[in-house]
């Protein structure tokens, strides 16, 4: 988000206020993303202030038990072959994996997402309910 000026289109602003958000791989870390951000502004002899906020770190569930039952209980209910994927967005698993609990999410689809009536179908969920039993009942007869 960027903010700069009083709205007026002949008036050159005094500065200029932007909120990001980073979302980073296990590849990065939070002290490199903050020297290459400071490095760019440094090299163009800006005028800054920042101020950072780390709402959490990135994780990573390697293959193993969890993730073969979830994928075992997806193929079985769907017959879809479940591939490993971060496309979901945002993580509350972040706050769970530092407990090196493994950690996947998993779902209904969900095409309304995040918008006005969002909504998800009654045979979803239902489909859902059946994949989490499934995957329940393969950790816990293995």
């Amino acid at each position: 988000n960027m903010h700069g000026g009083t709205g007026a289109n002949n008036v050159i602003p005094g500065e200029l206020r932007a909120a990001f958000n980073f979302r980073f791989s296990t590849e990065s870390d939070e002290q490199s993303l903050r020297t290459r951000v400071e490095d760019v502004l440094k090299r163009h002899e800006a005028n800054y202030e920042i101020t950072w906020r780390l709402s959490g770190l990135p994780f990573l569930t390697l293959p193993g038990e969890l993730v073969h039952a979830a994928q075992k209980a997806i193929y079985s209910v769907t017959g879809l072959n479940a591939k490993l994927s971060t496309s979901g967005g945002t993580s509350d698993g972040r706050f769970i994996a530092p407990t090196g609990a493994q950690v996947v999410e998993l779902g209904p689809v969900n095409q309304s997402i995040h918008k006005v009536n969002e909504h998800v179908s009654i045979d979803g969920l239902l489909q859902l309910e059946t994949i989490y039993r499934n995957i329940l009942i393969h950790l816990l007869t293995t």
